[in-house]
């Protein structure tokens, strides 16, 4: 079992949390004067709920309270002229009831301003701005067609949020898609699909974005991708086209890696210090490439970076400076690979150096100083204010000076206190921090509670707080028991806020102590008390268990402790809680588990806490199976005994020792381990490992070590406690056996060689007086080598060498003992300088639109002066060949690593004349640039047009206008017009095309009859082709004065609940309801609603019977005005006779009494005629019917065939005869119409059948069946009478 007690380095970290703690600023008390202090505010940028109140918050303090006003968007905010915002009382916090008000009236930058007689403390700009969750456009999708192979992109294009929305993809049964190296999801949230299977090929691709601030999800439409597999389409066309082949081309080929994102061979990225950079390369190619990731210009930050979506997102976390520089992503698969080098700028926001400046309290005469100290990129510029105003257009103070970002305060005065602010600002932000000077005359007062007692563990740090205030500062000093001596020094600390620390806190450290705070104006005095207790010990615990399942085990965990500390005990299983089981009992000393099973087997620790310290202790418990024989406990062996070192030599020497008990587990190897007292003292290191079986070990030793050897030993159970130490064996020492290692050589200058070197370890060192001979020489013939001895080291500057020379160095060993083997020769290079050549011969091709080519012919080597880096394009745009577009000036770089002559040069704006110039580089810089020559591009595709407005609606015909793009990108040759009609589900109708000429800024479309919505698309042309379009949706007006009614098709039905009313709508109005009143009304009776759950229809119920209504349906939009439907009239007839409940009429209860009546005399009749038995030829009757099923009355189931005299043929009334004469039996199959005569057979209106049962015989037979059923029988009657109940 293992003690496990609080690590003193815990208690240090803990010791340095609180003292810095106590070391913060200086509190003013708050019933003394002071200025204002913002003590809670809003964030800058502050995203609020539109469903929510939006609060604004600033809380500040001061003495008098301050009072607050706010501005926005720069200019001061009334608050008691708006009716929907209010201020909390006490508080500067803002309150705005969007009950009242819509959220995007109160967008803008907030600022609160909090003032008394003493100053003014200002709040940070606060941005507030509403969250967005816009719906995605219900525009269908087109289904993607894709040969097997190729690669693909499926868009997501999330409508913009605020903030951004998160992407994922799922299919329609709410499943994350599979994603994989070659499927993956990019940053801006499309998929990616490397290369296309047939697997592939769904219909249910859905990008959805969710929106954090909102908690909302918006669905894009699904997404269909086919892949089409030629071959089986080509067999398939060309069969039935006389075959003729239609398609030839194959599935794609496999082929090497092309980056999809990003394009080309470099880009570039700027992120800010402290945020996250996030890069991705993804690749198409078959086999599907591999991506890997290095940094051109050094390592990269192992701790901070990590390897995202199948590595092609490299994302380094908190980035600092030195994260600038060059990275490349690389896609491989077997055909070759691709390179891409991203470029990253990293630029930081103002951050705090020392932190804020801090607030200052002065006595009359006194000096101070406030800091405003921080840094970014670029550099930040800073600028003081005094209560809110710059400190220019404050009043003079001769106390005070201003040094950029210090104030000086000299012999301040009373009347000087007020708040200053420190703006520190860059691009990419700004920092702002109140710091008030508070001038006062105060005597000491102690802040710490008088009589405070303090409890220490013995041999335990312990901290006594003397906080205080005074203005001059107080000085404190300590006492113990009287005022003989101060305490300071020996075992006690006195640090400069006061408190008063003792490291190691013992018995007689107990007793009264005594603080005392004095300046100018005063003394003060407190007193606190200390007692020391004894420590929390275990004393008595359990080892390592192995038990029997079925058995029963108990851990225990004695304790001892102070007597004025009560402690608790807890029983933790795999460090989590104990299972609540009736077989746990935990004692006050232990813990006892009956009838063990596998599942109690695991580590349980005994915890034992009091208000000053802990303790703990665990056990392991294994759970074996029963046998017979009695139970063997097993355990780690115990520690080898009787270390002896035999045959010693220089480098050798031979270890014996005697292993411990085993406890009934073999012990399977010993570990050696060895301490060198002389270079690396009290740490034990692995020498060598040896068979269980063995008790000797031969160890190789290396000179110049003071070896002390210990030996562990393992078995099935844990490792032993180690052995005692062996007697020290010193070896003797030893020239070098080795040089070190990475040798190089480069410049730091043009001029010089820096050698470089991995220094030897004292272990390798072999004896004292380690240096090294560094040798170097020119590498061309002749050339001698020249010595020099650097004392133990890591790098020799050689100074005075021709610029980038091949040097040829070695670095030897050398000690006390003699010098090391012949060190190995490496190449090194001196420093490098700018290149001194142009590239010549400059070549431009233009290929289209957007990119051109470059040619040139390389630089000489021996002008590169240097390691050749790459070419630099610089390149800029002169201007656009438009003629209203300006001059452009923005200077871009494309880098083409290695010794290139050519290149690409991508992303470049249509229709525009560029000026260019090529320059080779080194590491050391640019070389010179070629001549400067200029290309155009050719024309492009122009940009979507800059607007499109939609006016003049009236009742079938609108007016469209619009502006031209902003990006012509060659001369504009017409414009596309595309339009379709809207219903009501959204769905989009037939598109109509319209081309219209280049001069035309408006258009007047007529006869849009055939929806109340259409959707406009509307493009510019250039000789290229066509350009994106920009749409925009309206509503034809049905009426100059108001919106046309949303409604149409209003209609009703009246059932037995109620009326049920229907209609169509088109309103984007969601607020729509049933408005109904009685037609006979007075006038003072009011409109009765009923609301509608987006459905268009609903049921009116507890209409009166017999009454007309008027019904109208309403919506009601933004601006408060409803738009009706025409007015329907809806009348509730009264109720039928069938409606009345006939179980309580008197006739009823008559007719049921005589059919039973009428039911009793047939059973009676029947008894009567079976006991005859003679009086009808009833034998004859059974041989004239053959048919085996024709059988007459059966006692089993009471049914009954009458015979008569004249009426042989005719069934009785009521029963059940097929059409040849038989019973039949109640089969399965059988239908009502089967029994009955054709379409005689009726049913009610319940659906209940009703009228008789009729065979079909002969003529008469079917008269006769047609006159009993105007008499029904009695079970007719019953069956009636079903059909009413």
């Amino acid at each position: 079992m293992r003690m496990m007690m609080e690590m003193r380095s815990l208690e240090a970290a803990l010791l340095v949390v609180i003292l810095g703690h106590l070391a913060s600023a200086l509190e003013v008390p708050l019933d003394l004067p002071q200025p204002p202090t913002i003590t809670h505010q809003s964030p800058k940028d502050y995203i609020v709920d539109p469903r929510e109140h939006i609060i604004i918050h600033c809380d500040a303090k001061g003495k008098p309270h301050p009072s607050f006003s706010w501005t926005r968007n720069g200019t001061y905010f009334d608050v008691d002229q708006d009716p929907s915002v209010t201020m909390r009382p006490h508080s500067g916090t803002l309150v705005v009831d969007i009950s009242r008000a819509r959220p995007e009236n109160y967008e803008g930058v907030f600022q609160c301003t909090a003032r008394n007689t003493y100053g003014s403390a200002v709040s940070n700009n606060i941005v507030v701005r509403q969250s967005k969750s816009p719906l995605w456009s219900k525009d269908k999708i087109k289904p993607f067609e894709v040969r097997e192979g190729v690669s693909l992109v499926l868009p997501c294009r999330p409508p913009a949020g605020l903030p951004p929305p998160i992407i994922f993809w799922m299919d329609n049964n709410f499943h994350k898609l599979p994603q994989s190296q070659r499927v993956s999801q990019s940053l801006n949230g499309d998929l990616y699909f490397s290369n296309i299977r047939q697997e592939d090929s769904r219909n249910d691709y859905i990008c959805y974005a969710r929106f954090t601030h909102t908690q909302t999800i918006q669905q894009k439409q699904p997404i269909t991708v086919r892949v089409v597999n030629l071959d089986a389409i080509n067999d398939t066309m060309a069969d039935y086209y006389n075959d003729t082949e239609l398609l030839t081309d194959a599935p794609a080929d496999e082929r090497r890696p092309t980056f999809l994102i990003p394009s080309g061979h470099s880009s570039s990225k700027t992120v800010l210090r402290g945020h996250v950079l996030e890069m991705e390369c993804i690749a198409e190619g078959l086999p599907t490439p591999e991506i890997s990731w290095t940094k051109v210009s050094g390592d990269l930050p192992s701790r901070r970076t990590s390897f995202l979506h199948f590595n092609k997102t490299l994302q380094i976390v908190n980035v600092s400076e030195s994260d600038a520089g060059d990275y490349r992503c690389t896609a491989r698969n077997q055909h070759g690979f691709a390179h891409h080098t991203i470029s990253v700028a990293v630029k930081a926001a103002p951050y705090w150096i020392s932190g804020p400046p801090k607030n200052l309290v002065l006595a009359p005469g006194e000096n101070g100083v406030l800091t405003c100290r921080a840094s970014g990129t670029p550099k930040p510029s800073v600028i003081w204010l005094m209560n809110g105003d710059l400190i220019e257009n404050s009043p003079k103070d001769i106390s005070r000076k201003v040094e950029d970002d210090t104030i000086i305060f000299n012999d301040v005065q009373i009347g000087s206190s007020a708040v200053y602010q420190c703006n520190i600002s860059n691009p990419y932000g700004y920092l702002l921090s109140n710091a008030f000077v508070n001038v006062l005359s105060e005597p000491p007062r102690v802040l710490t509670p008088a009589n405070k007692l303090y409890q220490v563990i013995e041999n335990r740090p312990v901290l006594m707080d003397c906080s205080s205030f005074g203005s001059p500062i107080p000085k404190i000093k300590w006492f113990k028991d009287s005022r003989s001596s101060t305490l300071d020094g020996d075992s006690y600390i006195l640090h400069d806020n006061g408190t008063l620390e003792i490291q190691v806190a013992q018995a007689q450290h107990k007793g009264k102590y005594i603080c005392v705070a004095s300046n100018m104006l005063g003394i003060y005095e407190n007193h606190v008390y200390l007692e020391t207790r004894e420590p929390t010990r275990i004393i008595n615990q359990s080892d390592d268990m192995v038990v029997q399942r079925g058995r029963s085990v108990v851990f225990e965990c004695k304790v001892k402790h102070d007597k004025d500390l009560m402690p608790t005990v807890t029983w933790l299983k795999d460090n989590e809680e104990m299972p609540e089981d009736e077989r746990f009992v935990v004692e006050s000393d232990s813990l006892s588990i009956t009838d063990v099973s596998e599942r109690d087997a695991g580590v349980y620790t005994c915890i034992v806490n009091t208000t000053l310290d802990r303790d703990s202790a665990t056990a392991k418990l294994t759970v074996v199976e029963s046998t017979p024989a009695p139970a063997v406990i097993h355990g780690r062996p115990d520690a080898p005994t009787d270390l002896e070192l035999t045959d010693q030599k220089k480098r050798s020497v031979q270890l014996t020792w005697i292993p411990g008990e085993e406890h009934h587990s073999p012990i399977q190897e010993f570990v050696i381990q060895y301490e060198d007292s002389l270079h690396h003292q009290r740490y034990w290191h692995d020498l060598a490992r040896v068979p269980g079986t063995k008790t000797t070990a031969h160890l190789k030793l290396s000179p110049y070590v003071h070896y002390t050897f210990r030996v562990l030993a393992r078995n099935a159970v844990g490792l032993s406690e180690p052995s005692s130490p062996s007697r020290m064996y010193k070896t003797d020492p030893a020239a070098p056996d080795q040089n070190p290692k990475g040798v190089r050589g480069s410049g730091t200058e043009h001029n010089n060689l820096v050698i470089t070197w991995e220094p030897l370890t004292g272990l390798q060192s072999n004896g004292p007086g380690l240096h090294y001979k560094v040798s170097w020489r020119r590498k061309r013939p002749g050339s001698d080598w020249t010595t020099v001895t650097v004392a133990n080291n890591s790098k020799f500057i050689v100074s005075g060498t021709p610029t980038f020379s091949p040097y040829e160095i070695k670095v030897q060993a050398i000690n006390d003992h003699g010098e090391g083997p012949e060190p190995a020769v490496a190449l090194g290079y001196s420093g490098e300088d700018l290149p001194v050549a142009a590239p010549t011969n400059v070549q431009v091709s233009v290929r289209n639109s957007t990119w051109v080519k470059l040619h040139w012919d390389p630089v000489p080597l021996h002008s590169i002066r240097g390691h050749i880096q790459g070419y630099k394009v610089y390149y800029w745009r002169k201007h656009s060949l438009h003629k209203h577009n300006p001059d452009y000036t923005e200077k871009r770089i494309l880098t083409f690593s290695g010794n290139h002559s050519h290149g690409m040069l991508p992303g470049l704006h249509p229709f525009s004349q560029y000026l260019f110039n090529v320059r080779v580089f080194n590491k050391k810089g640019d070389g010179p640039p070629s001549t400067t020559q200029q290309f155009e591009t050719n024309e492009g595709e122009p940009g979507p047009p800059a607007s499109l407005l939609v006016t003049n609606p009236s009742l079938d015909s609108l007016t469209l206008e619009w502006s031209p793009p902003h990006e012509h990108n060659g001369h504009i040759t017409g414009y596309n017009l595309k339009y379709q009609p809207v219903n009501n589900s959204n769905e989009l109708g037939p598109e109509e095309d319209l081309a219209l000429a280049a001069n035309e800024t408006s258009v007047t479309l007529q006869n849009l009859k055939y929806s109340p919505r259409y959707k406009f698309y509307l493009n510019a042309r250039t000789s290229a082709g066509a350009g994106p379009a920009i749409s925009q949706e309206a509503v034809v007006m049905l009426d100059e004065a108001r919106p046309a009614s949303p409604f149409a098709n209003v209609s009703s039905s009246v059932e037995e609940d109620g009326a049920l009313i229907s209609w169509e709508y088109w309103g984007p109005e969601k607020n729509v309801y049933v408005e109904y009143i009685a037609d006979n009304s007075e006038g003072e009776e009011e409109w009765r609603k009923e609301l509608v759950n987006a459905s268009q229809n609903v049921k009116l119920k507890g209409l009166k019977v017999g009454l007309s209504y008027r019904v109208r349906v309403v919506a009601k939009g933004h601006n408060e005005q409803p738009l009706h439907s025409e007015e329907l009239f809806v009348t509730v007839p009264a109720v039928t006779s069938r409606q009345v409940d006939i179980a309580t009429q008197g006739w009823f209860i008559g007719l049921m009494c005589a059919i039973a009546l009428l039911i009793l005399i047939l059973l009676i009749i029947c008894f009567i005629q079976r006991n005859k038995g003679g009086k009808y030829p009833v034998k004859e009757k059974e041989d004239a019917h053959t048919d085996p099923e024709f059988q007459p009355m059966k006692d089993d189931d009471c049914t009954f065939v009458e015979y008569s005299d004249n009426e042989d043929h005719k069934p009785l009334k009521g029963s059940r005869t097929p059409s040849n004469g038989t019973v039949k039996r109640d089969d399965s199959d059988d239908s009502l119409v089967d029994y009955g005569e054709g379409g005689d057979g009726q049913f009610n209106e319940d659906g209940s059948f009703i009228g008789q049962y009729s065979g079909k015989s002969s003529s008469r037979d079917n008269a006769e069946g047609h006159e009993s059923s105007g008499a029904p029988s009695p079970i007719n009657a019953m069956n009636s009478l079903n059909s009413f109940v």
